[in-house]
């Protein structure tokens, strides 16, 4: 992962939306994967757009 990658992430993550950060933390499994998937779709989304940027 390349320096670059690693601050779009983070920047994506610091942008979560607050329901997003709330059910991370929730003791219901299937509200924790729904907030899970949400940011992963999120990130990929974010690291995607900089792969298309560089080809």
């Amino acid at each position: 992962m390349t320096d670059q990658q690693f601050t779009r992430i983070a920047n994506i993550v610091q942008r979560a939306p607050e329901w997003i950060r709330h059910d991370l933390l929730s003791k219901d499994p299937g509200v924790r994967r729904r907030a899970e998937e949400a940011l992963a779709a999120m990130i990929a989304a974010g690291l995607r757009t900089d792969i298309e940027r560089t080809q």
